[in-house]
């Protein structure tokens, strides 16, 4: 993947002879597809809470990795794991009821619609089979994405993630569309433009003889830019992929199970319906875990004609880990955690008043900060987006970058995030933009 933030040879003599002698040997064993991040690897060995540890001991405030949601190693995950390993763990194919009561437990957190699942190991592999699915539905093969999506790794799922970069070739089947602009467009831009994008894709696809299958959004667009608003602008774009005859398949990856604060999954925030949404990442806070949660008549004909089975997609210790990942967001109370600290530390950020700020926005625990060289034009300052991020990695803050012009701070904290650590992380952030 592009990565704006990523290591590159030009930092490797400025390592010590510890790290440079590591990064030969992974690079060796490896091979040169992997990247690391920062100008200055992390070489991390313990996790806990909001907090990861390197090798020196040396403490970090992890405020990006949505993965561990939940916090690193949280101990009603770790329990749940352990106990189920020491008993079973085998695959869909024999009844097991914790699988049921997780699929039933998942199921409830949706619009009553959305009421079946099927478990992959991947977000990746869902998206992988929401595209199979939506082609035997429709009959049709033609993708909408937007510009600088990224929704996985797969063959056919690379063909319509761009944010992989110009050697990943898209599908001659796949049609992009500029992610929306909140922060120079007017809400009613915003609305209006998104929705008339997506029927001029529609319509170009109709024109080279490609019939339309579905219409994918990461629903706050992370690799994009971040844009959470205005609420309700996803809606003409999915009723013009109804229209045409296509599914509208929501990419809840990122912003799913509680992180926008205002809802458990993204697309509620704009009041549509999709016919298949796709989940992974913090689905199991670090186990590996993802699906589909889809309307029955989506597959009511797919699953008795193509058979699908996953081997280790939704086994008895994944179905424990992400059972009790939602046991946690309801218990601690953590969506209201990734709303009132989300807003709390969004309001924060504008009050630091520097000039380089063009814009801090998004939704809960999910915030895009626009670095700009000129706040008048807008100017983006990638240079100087770098310079902040690996300026906060030295003072063991950690973030990351995102947009097409990679001019957006990309803050993404496990939803334990507290006020506390909402403040360190702002105290940093101030000393960094007076330095850089």
């Amino acid at each position: 993947m592009s990565m704006v933030n990523a290591f590159s040879r030009d930092d490797f003599e400025r390592l010590d002879e510890t790290e440079r002698a590591l990064i030969a040997r992974r690079e060796k064993v490896l091979g040169p597809a992997y990247r690391l991040f920062y100008e200055k690897p992390l070489h991390l060995v313990r996790g806990e809470g909001v907090f990861l540890y390197d090798a020196a001991g040396d403490k970090y405030l992890d405020a990006y990795n949505n993965v561990a949601s939940l916090g690193h190693c949280h101990p009603r995950v770790v329990e749940a794991i352990t106990k189920q390993t020491a008993v079973l763990n085998t695959h869909t194919r024999y009844l097991h009821e914790g699988i049921v009561d997780y699929a039933e437990a998942l199921t409830a957190t949706f619009p009553e619609a959305l009421s079946q699942a099927m478990f992959t190991c991947t977000g990746s592999e869902a998206n992988d089979l929401a595209v199979r699915i939506a082609r035997h539905v429709t009959g049709g093969t033609g993708i909408i994405a937007t510009d600088l999506a990224y929704h996985g790794l797969t063959s056919a799922v690379a063909e319509f993630s761009p944010s992989l970069g110009e050697s990943v070739t898209l599908g001659a089947h796949v049609r992009t569309i500029p992610a929306p602009d909140s922060y120079r467009q007017s809400p009613a831009e915003v609305m209006e433009k998104f929705g008339r994008d997506v029927s001029a894709a529609i319509a170009d696809l109709r024109r080279h003889g490609i019939k339309p299958a579905m219409l994918i959004t990461d629903t706050i667009f992370s690799s994009d830019g971040i844009f959470a608003g205005p609420k309700g602008f996803l809606k003409p774009a999915v009723d013009a992929i109804h229209a045409a005859g296509g599914l509208f398949v929501a990419d809840e990856v990122q912003p799913g199970f509680g992180r926008t604060g205002e809802a458990m999954w993204g697309f509620e925030r704009h009041g549509v319906a999709p016919d298949m949404v796709t989940i992974g990442k913090p689905m199991g806070n670090g186990y590996p875990m993802a699906g589909i949660v889809l309307r029955p008549e989506v597959i009511a004909e797919f699953g008795p004609r193509a058979r699908y089975f996953n081997t280790f997609g939704g086994n008895p210790v994944a179905a424990a880990a992400g059972k009790a990942v939602l046991e946690t967001i309801r218990i601690e109370g953590l969506q209201q955690n990734a709303l009132e600290v989300g807003r709390y530390l969004m309001d924060g950020l504008r009050s630091l008043s520097h000039p380089e700020i063009g814009d801090v926005r998004g939704s809960g625990l999910f915030i895009g900060v626009e670095i700009v060289a000129d706040p008048t034009a807008k100017t983006p300052d990638a240079a100087l987006t770098t310079r902040i991020v690996n300026g906060l990695r030295e003072r063991r803050v950690l973030i990351s970058a995102s947009g097409p012009n990679a001019n957006i701070l990309k803050i993404r904290p496990p939803l334990v995030f507290s006020r506390e650590n909402a403040d360190m992380l702002l105290d940093v952030m101030g000393d960094v933009l007076k330095t850089v």
